[in-house]
């Protein structure tokens, strides 16, 4: 998949209300939210173990791979409900997080 198909399939994930799936190496099924998609970097806001604390990064488009989790749903219930949400696969471990 190119970076461009990449972009496209992520930015309908650009919400607040929206929840995706993020699998790092060692940190598998985290929420996040896409804050903001280029043709080459993706911005996440991954929750932590510390309530209404986030970790802010940036992920070069090349090292993500895209796909759908079936084992979660859509949240936002002024629209339809969709069984499936986006999983962005990061083949790398997760950053430190700095609180």
């Amino acid at each position: 998949m190119t970076n461009e198909e990449k972009q496209k399939r992520i930015q309908d994930w650009i919400d607040p209300e929206e929840r995706v799936t993020v699998h790092f190496l060692d940190a598998p099924d985290l929420n996040a939210k896409v804050t903001n998609c280029t043709d080459q970097l993706v911005d996440l806001s991954i929750e932590t173990h510390v309530p209404y604390m986030t970790q802010n990064i940036s992920v070069p488009l090349s090292q993500v791979e895209v796909s759908e989790d079936f084992s979660h749903y859509t949240r936002d219930p002024e629209r339809p409900l969709q069984r499936q949400r986006l999983m962005l696969v990061i083949e790398h471990k997760r950053p430190s997080i700095i609180y």
